[in-house]
């Protein structure tokens, strides 16, 4: 039987999903069933195939895209300012429906709703030395409230970009439990407009039905060519190394820490195309995850990998971390993975010696 435009179908987990223009066989005369768990989330990806990935032409999004086209997801949709041609690069022999532009992606949303599966949200501005809010304020935060709106309005799941930026100098830890996000304090405003986010998705009582915000923590892999000043540690640490022959890293001012014995979480980009892929797949429970390791190395390790990566011996100095950044330096970062792990996902995360060897001999 064929259901109209407007019929309601009922899922458990108290889910109301609407399917409009959708072809249902040998269903009974009732149009309202129930499914377990897993045949809803079946139902929902033959009846809603389409992926829309926001920030397509960046970092992380289009390795989003290189993951799911590995997977055989084709019906990808792009969204983000494909004006910038030095990325193009990023998404150029990929498989794909259409680019939009992120200007056009409301009106686009509400004429093609129907058929989307999820939304990806990864758009943002993300270098950490700006310092116009109001650039934040349209790209992080109006342009994600909108998002969310659309999301909710028309019962799309949503997985969005947060960032552990939030966690500013880790005073309160690396827990992302939600009571704690009124009480972060950021160090720069990229950190602070991922955290006003945040904060407003948790005051908000109306919400998609599944929706996943991930607060990614030092990220590094293929495709962030682009990003300059903010690009990772291995990115940089591998171009001064082809260039001069050594690194040159900051040098402790902690008595805690040695010179390079600064710690950081480090994750490798294909781990968080998996996590990304197990939310989208399975929809186990909403809410704002962390996304490290777990495991936090130093940098001495960090820049020693690279080297044996590019069959280089190793030649590190230090330098002083200067002094209108010292104050505000990091130490150390280490996710608190405990609540993603609750939510069933378990695959180990790629080391940073292998992560790094990865990167460095296939895509550097």
């Amino acid at each position: 039987m064929e259901l109209s435009h407007c019929r309601i179908v009922a899922l458990s987990h108290c889910r109301i999903v609407a399917l409009s223009h959708c072809r249902i066989v040998a269903l009974s005369h009732c149009c309202i069933f129930s499914l377990s768990h897993c045949c809803i989330v079946a139902l929902l990806h033959y009846f809603y195939q389409m992926i829309v990935l926001t920030g397509a032409a960046g970092f992380i999004a289009s390795n989003i895209l290189e993951g799911l086209n590995f997977r055989n997801y084709k019906d990808i949709v792009l969204v983000d300012d494909f004006t910038k041609v030095e990325k193009s690069v990023n998404y150029d022999g990929k498989v794909f429906r259409e680019k939009i532009d992120r200007a056009d992606f409301s009106s686009w949303i509400r004429d093609n709703y129907r058929f989307i599966q999820v939304v990806i949200h990864m758009g943002a501005r993300s270098d950490t030395a700006e310092f116009n809010w109001s650039t934040f304020l349209e790209l992080n935060l109006d342009y994600s409230k909108n998002v969310w709106a659309l999301c909710t309005e028309y019962g799309l799941p949503l997985i969005y970009a947060s960032s552990a930026a939030t966690y500013g100098m880790g005073e309160l830890g690396y827990d992302d439990a939600h009571d704690l996000v009124p009480q972060l304090k950021p160090l720069n405003l990229y950190g602070r407009s991922k955290n006003e986010f945040d904060q407003w998705v948790l005051q908000q009582k109306q919400s998609p039905f599944f929706w996943a915000g991930l607060k990614f923590f030092n990220v590094y892999g293929p495709n962030e060519q682009h990003k300059g000043r903010m690009s990772s540690v291995v990115f940089q640490a591998y171009h001064q190394i082809n260039k001069t022959g050594k690194m040159v890293l900051f040098r402790s001012h902690n008595p805690d820490y040695t010179d390079g014995g600064q710690r950081r979480d480090f994750i490798y980009v294909k781990d968080i195309v998996d996590v990304i892929i197990f939310l989208m797949e399975k929809r186990p429970a909403s809410g704002i995850f962390n996304l490290g390791t777990g495991s936090a190395s130093t940098f001495l390790d960090l820049v020693n990998y690279t080297f044996s990566a590019m069959g280089i011996p190793s030649r590190i100095e230090f330098m002083d971390t200067p002094e209108d950044i010292r104050d505000k330096y990091q130490y150390f970062t280490e996710a608190k993975m405990d609540k993603l792990r609750s939510l069933g996902y378990d695959r180990p995360f790629t080391s940073l010696e292998s992560g790094i060897t990865d990167y460095v001999q296939n895509y550097l």
